[in-house]
């Protein structure tokens, strides 16, 4: 059967608004990221987008801003002292913009303005945002709600510590804590200090926030959508429901790997002197929860990366290679993904014919699903750790590093990036790209494209192992 395909018949359409509603969605998430970047490189480009007056680099704009839309918080400048006002406002858009969801954004101004959707942008708004179409308008706005809060009470916190705490000026202050509540939520780990946060590494009153909202946007929007929901019918008092298999296994994997990356960085890095050895005990609490929650979503850190032990290295690869919830901020394979293939493995260990978890039994297509994803995901990073050896001269732990970062749209970084040769940062510039868009397009094709086969093969069983 072949993939849904809906024409847009209006005969006032431009040929390009015909061409855009004709693709499939899958495509069409790649071509609106692809749009918001050349939009984002061309703004990025203007002389007084920087802060000396200066026509920018053009590969600085156009990483800069594949960075942003992509929201992975990597620069190659500093983006306090390169960029103007008016660069930093247009990056933190840009950041709003990707985390947000291109065709989720595009589905909820065609709403406000049209007070309709169409089919076709309704199929382009689930591929992203991974929500039953009956319910997309609905979604589309609780989810722009969801993110107003959030950031906003991120906002309001920081804020009022940087203006308290830092004697910063009120308006400095309101702009810093917009600037990293709006990165935190989306994931981006964008920061307006050369040092990102490692001035606040002993100040829960800055990095607790941050992680609450680094977690909230890596969850996903079905899941915080479906706990609001819980909520209001237990308030309601009617009957609650029981909690859906996706809910379960994004909120217990995340909390798993949040306390395993705690005590992992906790225990590794105790006594280096480098990152947590000068620390206070209860300060070096705080810097491992907090290396714990970016490590899988956002780049934010608060300690010296570079310094980190080898294994803390590794370990945070493995973190930020999974990543966070579907159809959230965060990028990697996604827990999901993630526990699919465990409960998988667990079944095959135990000689059970079929995979399944929590009472329900996991689909074929499911598991072949995970299993498409996280092969690729490790084939992407392995050749592009590869090309990057083959450029650079440079320890493969730190290019791994660099590589599992870039492609999980984390950003966490050695400071090995700003160094690279041109052609090594164009990779860095493709591989966000296919980080952030490519599981997206990948799973939203594979449902698509699903039919049923009319005969069968004969089995045969290759030697495994």
């Amino acid at each position: 059967m072949a993939s849904p395909s809906f024409s847009f018949s209006s005969t006032s359409a431009s040929p390009l608004r015909r061409a855009i509603f004709r693709l499939h969605p899958a495509r069409a998430v790649a071509v609106a990221f692809t749009v918001a970047v050349a939009l984002g490189t061309a703004l990025l480009a203007l002389p007084f987008a920087t802060a000396d007056g200066g026509a920018p680099d053009p590969l600085t704009a156009l990483f800069t801003a594949t960075a942003a839309v992509c929201v992975t918080g990597l620069t190659i400048v500093d983006t306090s002292a390169y960029w103007s006002g008016f660069g930093e406002g247009v990056i933190l858009l840009l950041v709003q913009a990707g985390g947000f969801g291109i065709m989720s954004l595009a589905s909820l101004l065609a709403l406000l303005v049209a007070g309709k959707l169409r089919l076709r942008m309704t199929l382009h708004a689930q591929a992203e945002t991974k929500i039953g179409i009956g319910d997309v308008r609905g979604v589309l706005l609780r989810v722009g709600l969801i993110t107003l809060v959030v950031e906003s009470v991120t906002a309001a916190i920081l804020t009022l510590r940087f203006a308290s705490g830092y004697d910063m000026p009120f308006g400095r202050a309101l702009y810093h804590g917009v600037f990293h509540a709006v990165a935190a939520f989306n994931n981006s780990g964008h920061g307006l200090r050369s040092d990102n946060l490692t001035a606040f590494a002993g100040d829960p009153w800055v990095l607790v926030p941050v992680s609450v909202a680094v977690i909230l946007g890596g969850l996903g929007f079905p899941v915080i959508i479906e706990l609001l929901h819980q909520y209001a019918r237990r308030r309601r008092g009617e009957a609650a429901r029981g909690w859906s298999l996706h809910l379960k296994l994004t909120l217990i994997v995340s909390g798993a790997l949040l306390a395993v990356g705690f005590a992992l960085t906790l225990g590794l890095e105790w006594s280096n002197e480098g990152t947590f050895g000068p620390l206070a005990a209860e300060d070096k609490m705080l810097g491992a929860f907090f290396h714990s929650a970016v490590s899988r979503t956002a780049g934010f850190n608060a300690t010296d990366i570079a310094a980190m032990e080898p294994a803390t290295l590794l370990a945070t690869n493995v973190l930020m290679f999974i990543g966070g919830g579907s159809a959230g901020t965060a990028g990697g394979i996604k827990v999901t993904t993630f526990a699919v293939l465990a409960v998988a493995i667990l079944a095959e260990v135990r000689g059970e014919p079929t995979s399944g978890v929590f009472r329900r039994k996991l689909a074929p297509h499911v598991l072949r699903q995970a299993l498409t994803v996280a092969l690729l995901g490790v084939g992407v990073v392995m050749v592009s750790t590869v090309a990057l050896l083959a450029m650079v001269d440079a320890r493969t732990d730190l290019v791994l590093f660099e590589t599992v970062s870039v492609f999980s749209t984390v950003g966490m970084t050695t400071g090995l990036t700003a160094d690279l040769p041109t052609p090594a940062k164009l990779i860095v510039v493709f591989l966000m790209f296919i980080g952030r868009v490519g599981p997206i397009t990948l799973v939203s094709a594979l449902a698509l494209r699903e039919r049923t086969r009319r005969y069968q093969h004969p089995e045969e069983r290759p030697i495994i192992g």
